[in-house]
């Protein structure tokens, strides 16, 4: 007989899961197999460090099954003596495990960014899952109930965890290439641990995306920066939430906020993503207008009835009546909190007067949350690439409240685990060679990925023509030069920035706005280029 120790963790600072539905699945699951007399399951609840060690010395399981929060390299969440979230390091984890290695034949890590677990306790035992990135409710209790049900029919583990993933496709959840497996019993036609095989055989195990637009949720190119998400997580589910993401073009805000409201769907919220860049330019130029075209925006998204007709009447002004309709309309019409993805605000910032009002009128919403039980329901996620340069009452800005999230450049660990993504086999070197070129910038270096994984080119072949009108970042580069060329002073101070061989200063205003365009770096109160192919492309263009 196998035995199964589910050891479970939802400590109180920590976003409410369901396991006990999650475990109440399993065991009817069980159950109801041909094989339930094979196994017995043994359940631990509000499990603390030292719970889980007696555990394992208690029950001597083949399978261990974890289920709660993950943090990524921070480790597992377990609690504390008061309920709290205390994290179990990455490296404890493992040497815990190493001790049971002759008799735990599984691991499944059913938590947030639970990879990094998994691949150190593989370490020391032969089949372990864990998750990629964040994973709702309603996908880890599908793959644990598809996965149970196969070792129910006598499945292996490998084939145990296909089955877990399809039960997550079947429900037409965006999930399922979330869970990971680590094992050294892969079927045949498998990549296993133990095997070797060249770039060519990989890359033909690979489909490849074009690296456009948003990242898609279900996508296996989203580079998790793992502690952004966790917080926004957290963040989206605290009443009257306001998260700010910042960053540069093609960093990757708008695949932030999808997967932040993604994950609030599955807590049963309501969603509604509105892009600014969307609205008409008439919209822009009246603030009744553009209040109008945002309601019927976010009443569209939340499938619901148009009522401006009824809500747009009398003498009131136009924010009170945007307001109103929001307070005695929709969001009593949802009965569920509410969140709102604001992309591309820097379209507002081009209409000062309208800016001022409409950010005033989130910052009011926001501040009566903290007291009115219905604003409560109101979550906000604004996105933008540009500082804030229009003059906004500081008790009047959505700018300086909330969580403030700043997507920064790839690291090395990351493009290294991208690569791999791509099917490449590179060494560190080469990753080197490409982070020079291109730096950390997360669309940079998918298009270098992208076209290098196709065939189409090799890192050299790049290096050689990247800046040039021949390679793949000529129309980046282009629109870059013509946002350039509107601004004489921030032209002159690329110039200065480009051309230099060292840091330099080009004064605090230039210099936030070249790194809201992404082209620099500071260095203390200096900056330099971002890469060297800003510093190529720009220094001849401004060379001529």
């Amino acid at each position: 007989m196998k035995k199964i120790l589910i050891v479970s963790a939802n400590p109180t600072t920590t976003d409410k899961l369901r396991l006990d539905e999650e475990v109440r699945e399993i065991q009817e699951g069980l159950q109801r197999s041909r094989s339930r007399d094979k196994f017995e399951l043994v359940t631990k609840w509000a499990v603390r460090p030292d719970d889980l060690r007696r555990a394992l010395l208690d029950h001597n399981p083949h399978i261990i099954h974890f289920s709660g929060h993950g943090g990524g390299n921070q480790g597992l969440a377990l609690e504390n003596i008061t309920g709290e979230m205390q994290l179990v390091s990455t490296e404890s984890l493992a040497r815990l495990f190493k001790l049971f290695k002759d008799k735990i034949e599984c691991v499944l890590l059913n938590a947030c960014y639970s990879e990094v677990q998994a691949e150190s306790i593989y370490q020391h035992i032969n089949c372990v899952v864990g998750m990629n990135r964040a994973i709702g409710d309603r996908a880890a209790i599908k793959f644990a109930v598809g996965f149970y049900d196969a070792l129910g029919a006598d499945r292996s583990y490998e084939d145990a965890y296909e089955f877990g993933c399809s039960a997550i496709d079947l429900e037409s959840i965006p999930e399922s290439s979330t869970p990971v497996l680590k094992s050294r019993n892969n079927p045949q036609g498998a990549i296993s641990a133990n095997e070797t095989i060249s770039d060519n055989e990989i890359k033909t195990a690979v489909s490849l995306e074009n690296p456009e637009g948003q990242v898609a949720l279900n996508s296996a190119f989203y580079v998790e920066r793992s502690l952004i998400e966790v917080d926004c997580y957290e963040a989206i589910l605290q009443p009257g939430a306001l998260i700010r993401i910042k960053a540069p073009r093609q960093m990757g805000k708008t695949s932030l906020m999808s997967r932040v409201l993604h994950h609030a769907s599955q807590h049963d919220y309501q969603t509604a993503p509105v892009n600014f860049q969307s609205a008409d330019a008439e919209f822009l130029g009246n603030l009744d207008q553009f209040l109008q075209w945002f309601c019927a925006s976010i009443t569209y998204e939340l499938n619901l009835p148009d009522k401006l007709d009824e809500y747009w009447k009398g003498v009131l002004g136009s924010k009170n009546k945007c307001t109103n309709y929001f307070q005695r309309y929709l969001l009593p019409a949802i009965n569920n909190p509410v969140a709102l993805g604001l992309d591309e605000v820097d379209e507002v910032f081009k209409h000062p007067k309208i800016a001022a009002d409409f950010f005033g009128l989130l910052r009011a919403w926001h501040e009566r949350s903290k007291n009115e039980t219905i604003w409560k329901n109101l979550r906000l996620v604004i996105v933008h690439s540009k500082e804030v340069y229009i003059p906004l009452n500081i008790n009047q800005s959505p700018f300086n409240v909330g969580l403030p999230i700043e997507l920064l450049d790839l690291n090395q660990t990351q493009i290294q685990d991208l690569v791999q993504r791509h099917g490449l086999n590179w060494p560190d070197s080469q990753i080197e060679e490409l982070m020079t070129l291109v730096g950390g910038h997360p669309y940079l270096v998918r298009v270098a990925l992208y076209e290098i994984a196709r065939g189409r080119m090799t890192l050299g072949n790049l290096q050689k023509i990247a800046a040039t009108e021949e390679g793949p970042y000529s129309d980046h580069l282009r629109r870059h030069w013509l946002n350039l060329q509107e601004d004489a002073e921030l032209l002159a101070a690329v110039k200065q920035v480009m051309m230099a061989n060292r840091a330099v200063d080009v004064g605090t205003t230039e210099a936030f706005k070249l790194r809201s365009m992404g082209l620099v770096k500071f260095q203390g109160n200096q900056v330099v280029p971002l890469c060297e192919l800003y510093r190529q492309y720009f220094g001849r263009s401004l060379g001529n």
